[in-house]
């Protein structure tokens, strides 16, 4: 069901102000424009730091791809590429911090990681709100969206550590969120986030410069195929090593399993299961129509503020043919699993009657579920006061149609039996869907 309610994203009006003054910067050579080489990018991060160092150079082999298909494909505006430039740049000086936190101390790349369970289903089915619920358990180690954003310590971080100085992530994460919400003021209905709010790991898979994270934000094409056939071993193994690398900065229990989530992780179950072997999965659906509108959603309301290209259906064509990948790769792998390894989670089970879903979830864990539920509750309670605004979209803006969707995911959802009674177009306000 379309919402009545529904009006046409655009570009906010602080965008403008940053796009315009940009190109005026530029005009004045005041601003430089952006350099799309790798050389270039590489040598000016290894200049500012001093340190030269990037860790494993399978990176270079997706920077060099995405750098061209950004620079061709994306259509990117001067805010754009701007904003393309600080990306890269901080990815690359988080490898060099990286490498010297592994230098300085060795002890952290010897950390386990034991048995972690990892949430994997499509965008839009689910994923954020279990992962946060799971997350309130303290028996599980977790993320916090200040550690995507920023997940390598700075050089002083052993006086953070001594209660010497404050860790200054925090502080930088703020100040993107809000900058985050000027740029589009609807990121926080789609995917409501705060600093120490649990967050995926998504962030920690692009340090390789690879993933879903740059389709999500620019229309890249080239790059988005060269990914679809790429192993992403080197890309899971660099992530493990930031989690242990984040576990050490958290002081956090090396037994405590992690709670993982991204939807990257159907299209590379391999990868992640020859990365953690003893993984447990546990897989969300949703009615695909819902998933294809609100994934489609999702990334336009991205795009719109990094190029001037924002026509929705190109948009709508895509994340339809990626969903279909996901899910045909996700089951795929799955049949190489043992079923004792996974369990399978309904988005509308969820929604009404989440505690029974969590207490079958605690028993595939084999564990008992009373010492959660306060911070389940708490967590609830406090997203139900939000009263965030409903994240409102339809298929017909994307050129897409229900039956259209159905005719091509139509067999995951009788497999998965999935309900797909209801109507598109609104997440229920109480409780974030991921």
């Amino acid at each position: 069901m379309q919402s009545q309610n529904y009006a046409p994203p655009r570009r906010s009006r602080f965008i403008d102000l940053v796009d315009a003054g940009i190109r005026t910067g530029r005009k004045f050579g005041m601003v430089e424009n952006a350099r799309w080489s790798r050389d270039d990018l590489m040598g000016e991060a290894a200049d500012a730091y001093g340190l030269d160092d990037f860790g494993d150079e399978w990176f270079t082999r997706p920077l060099d791809v995405l750098l061209d298909s950004a620079r061709a494909e994306a259509h990117l505006n001067a805010a754009g590429d701007f904003s393309a430039m600080q990306q890269f740049h901080h990815l690359l000086r988080d490898r060099l911090y990286a490498q010297m936190w592994y230098n300085r101390h060795p002890e952290i790349l010897a950390r386990p990681i034991k048995n972690p369970v990892v949430i994997v289903g499509p965008m839009r089915s689910g994923t954020t709100r279990l992962h946060r619920l799971l997350s309130a358990d303290r028996r599980f180690a977790h993320l916090r969206s200040f550690e995507t954003i920023s997940p390598v310590p700075r050089p002083d971080f052993e006086q953070v550590m001594a209660g010497e100085k404050q860790d200054f992530r925090p502080v930088l994460a703020r100040r993107i969120l809000k900058v985050a919400r000027l740029a589009n003021p609807r990121t926080l209905s789609i995917h409501p986030t705060g600093p120490f709010e649990p967050e995926e790991e998504l962030g920690l898979i692009a340090a390789s410069f690879y993933g879903m994270k740059f389709e999500a934000q620019w229309r890249v094409p080239t790059y988005t195929r060269w990914c679809e056939q790429e192993s992403a071993v080197p890309a899971y193994r660099h992530m493990a090593n930031l989690l242990r690398l984040i576990g050490w900065s958290q002081q956090e229990s090396s037994l405590r399993p992690w709670i993982l989530k991204t939807p990257q992780h159907m299209l590379d179950l391999p990868a992640l299961l020859e990365v953690f072997p003893d993984a447990r999965l546990i897989f969300t659906h949703r009615d695909p129509k819902s998933v294809v509108g609100s994934a489609a959603s999702l990334a336009w309301n991205q795009t719109i503020i990094y190029s001037d290209d924002v026509m929705p259906q190109p948009h709508g064509r895509e994340w339809l043919r990626k969903t279909e990948l996901m899910i045909e790769r996700m089951r795929s792998a799955r049949e190489s699993i043992p079923a004792e390894r996974m369990i399978d989670v309904q988005y509308d089970d969820m929604d009404n009657d989440w505690r029974s879903s969590m207490e079958r979830i605690y028993r595939f864990l084999d564990l008992d579920i009373e010492p959660a539920l306060p911070g389940m509750k708490t967590y609830l309670a406090r997203t139900a006061a939000s009263k965030r605004v409903p994240h409102s979209y339809s298929l017909e803006e994307f050129g897409l149609s229900e039956g259209e969707v159905y005719e091509r995911l139509g067999e995951y959802a009788s497999c998965y039996g999935i309900p797909v009674e209801g109507g598109i177009g609104e997440t229920r306000p109480a409780i974030a869907a991921g």
